[in-house]
């Protein structure tokens, strides 16, 4: 409902085929991001840095196929959006990564290959692993938590802010993102990141919570 709603607000579409949504997190309930997806009849990305997630959520058949690589993974959404294919593509690896590949793709060829974004990183809890910031693999990365959380958190701040970078770049040209409750938006605000309303209080994001915005 809220891919579909979504949709219908920000696209004026009824029909999400050959549309494109991007997020990330397969964990709990961001899991069900695939399969909403799939449902809503869109060409859904979703990156995740858990390769055990990934596979349960291919298992169980919420997901449809798993890349670790950002060609194969840009290939397939540009088949799919072209086809008007439904598809849950899992790319396992980090979502600021896959951000800044479409931000390169728009750069060089002037395409807007995503039409919906958003995010269910576990931001209410970034800095002990809801998080993990785009600079390390996985393995480095709880390796770093456990050894220095506090390089950890300098990083996930990091992280934030070219995460915010990207996502900001797109929705200049016409994605359209919204927050999923998660704290995402709150906590790229405390590191720094632009995602203030202009001309609004500092309590307000430039983008729209799910709650408010789309299932209301």
């Amino acid at each position: 409902l809220t891919v579909l709603n979504a949709g219908r607000r920000y696209l004026k579409a009824e029909d999400l085929s050959g549309k494109v949504f991007v997020t990330s997190g397969l964990g709990g309930m961001s899991g069900a991001q695939a399969k909403a997806a799939v449902i809503a009849g869109c060409v859904g990305i979703i990156a995740e840095v858990d390769e055990a997630a990934l596979l349960k959520r291919h298992k169980q058949g919420w997901l449809m196929e798993i890349s670790n690589n950002l060609d194969h993974c840009i290939a397939r959404l540009r088949e799919a959006r072209k086809n008007k294919i439904a598809l849950s593509l899992g790319y396992h690896g980090n979502v600021v990564d896959l951000w800044e590949r479409l931000v390169c793709e728009l750069d060089t060829t002037g395409e807007l290959l995503v039409d919906l974004g958003s995010d269910q990183t576990s931001c209410h809890n970034p800095f002990n692993g809801g998080y993990y910031p785009v600079q390390l693999g996985f393995e480095e990365g709880k390796q770093l938590l456990s050894t220095n959380p506090g390089k950890f958190r300098t990083l996930v701040q990091e992280s934030l802010k070219r995460h915010v970078a990207a996502i900001n770049k797109l929705a200049d040209k016409g994605m359209f993102f919204w927050d999923y409750g998660n704290a995402f938006l709150l906590e790229a605000q405390r590191a720094g990141a632009d995602v203030a309303k202009k001309g609004a209080n500092k309590t307000e994001f430039r983008y729209p919570s799910y709650v408010q915005h789309i299932m209301g």
